[in-house]
């Protein structure tokens, strides 16, 4: 059964308790001054920092450093926020010098809670949304305005300097790699061909080429001999057109040239045999050994064709290196650099007394309500008439007796008695 359910039952609540909720609201309203004025002014300062796009376009000369500008700056913020970094920062600019009681730990997690990176990302291009982040925001929370500022400063000095040494080693790495690439592929090209120089000559095969070039020659060779000897056959024949009635002399002077003719012919046609036969006995080898020498040929091709893609890799690789070297990739840029702050991000501590100055008043209401509601007493009539549904006859009204003074008081008020009755006995005799 609740005593209040009126705005006159919470007035008289309010008269009957004034005495104790003036109380818990001045104790109240001093803690929070004490506390208010305990409390530090937080100030915060951020810098900017803009993603420019690569100077010359990765069409003319594309980049070495692979992955979207949002997961290098992910790995640069866990570069930042590791401990020996964020030692050093402590350490220059002296952080927390009027808290010798903190730990070195504590130290290092107060200044990773007071620094924070917020990417904005890029627009996409298309449906091709890769990551990339436009705008970067470092923003320090510190107890002097002046240091928040030094702090912003320092993280996005550092963000800067590790994403270019970043892509500057990535691009360096990835050149190193294919210049030991290529070297390998050199390396074992000269092997190769050494071993098959050594092959042939074990194997008799002083020829210079190919089984298939050598094939190819053999096929030329006939075609050559074949013509010969259709010329031989031609020349043969122009004995049978001498004019027999010629003269002597005549017919013996064309017979002479026919048989010059048709030897020089016969002479280019039995080079051609020898070069032939020359070539057909380099070629009687066993399967084993043709198997070897093609396998040989074709791992030098192979080979060949590698060292040609890496050769390609590499120049790409050297192009991106200067461009990187040169700064002309992507760049971080200063778009605001860190100020400092005029006024505090927390409320002020007049703002912050007045908020426990309710909250007292609020806790010292709540404390009234709840004894209240402990011991509900009936003192009305027409509480007694909504609690029963009984009318009283009669209502007396409660009389308060005077309170009998105690202590120094009763003790003042009984030497103030005597000395009236003192001063009428001595009134009385002069009378």
């Amino acid at each position: 059964m609740g005593p209040i359910y009126t705005l006159e039952d919470f007035v008289d609540m309010l008269r009957r308790r004034a005495g104790m909720i003036l109380r818990l609201f001045l104790l109240g309203c001093l803690v929070s001054l004490v506390w208010a004025a305990r409390q530090p002014h937080v100030y915060s300062s951020s810098e900017v920092i803009q993603i420019e796009q690569p100077v010359v376009a990765s069409e003319l000369a594309r980049s070495t450093v692979e992955g979207s500008s949002g997961q290098r700056l992910q790995l640069i913020e866990q570069q930042l926020m590791a401990r020996g970094t964020i030692l050093a920062v402590i350490e220059k600019f002296d952080l927390y010098a009027d808290l010798p009681g903190l730990r070195l730990s504590e130290k290092i997690d107060r200044l990773r809670a007071s620094v924070t990176l917020e990417g904005v990302a890029a627009v996409p291009e298309g449906d091709n949304d890769n990551g990339a982040l436009a705008v970067l925001t470092i923003t320090a929370l510190q107890k002097d305005p002046e240091l928040a500022r030094a702090v912003a400063h320092e993280f996005a000095d550092r963000i800067r300097a590790l994403a270019a040494e970043q892509r500057r080693e990535k691009s360096r790495e990835t050149l190193e790699f294919f210049i030991r690439q290529e070297e390998s592929l050199q390396d074992a090209l000269s092997e190769l061909e050494n071993e098959l120089e050594a092959f042939r000559s074990e194997n008799d095969l002083s020829m210079e080429g190919s089984v298939v070039f050598h094939r190819g020659q053999i096929a030329s060779l006939n075609e050559a001999i074949l013509a010969l000897e259709r010329d031989i056959i031609a020349t043969r024949l122009q004995r049978e057109r001498i004019d027999p009635n010629a003269r002597p002399a005549t017919v013996e002077r064309l017979e002479a040239d026919i048989a010059t003719q048709v030897d020089s012919l016969t002479t280019q046609r039995d080079l051609l045999f020898e070069r032939r036969e020359t070539i057909a006995r380099s070629l009687e080898t066993s399967p084993e050994v043709q198997r070897e020498l093609a396998d040989l040929e074709r791992g030098i091709e192979n080979l060949q064709t590698q060292l040609r893609t890496v050769a390609t890799r590499r120049n790409e690789a050297e192009v991106g290196f200067e461009l990187e070297r040169n700064d002309r990739g992507e760049r971080l840029v200063t778009l605001e650099e860190a100020q400092t702050p005029d006024y505090a991000d927390t409320l002020s501590r007049k703002m912050l007394a007045l908020l426990g100055a309710g909250g007292s008043l609020f806790f010292a209401l709540a404390v009234a309500m709840i004894l209240e509601l402990r011991h509900p007493v009936l003192r009305t009539a027409r509480q007694m008439e909504r609690e029963t549904g009984l009318v009283p006859v009669v209502s007396l009204p409660e009389i308060k007796l005077p309170k009998e003074p105690r202590g120094l008081r009763r003790l003042w008020l009984g030497r103030r008695a005597a000395g009236r009755a003192g001063r009428l006995a001595r009134t009385g005799q002069k009378a």
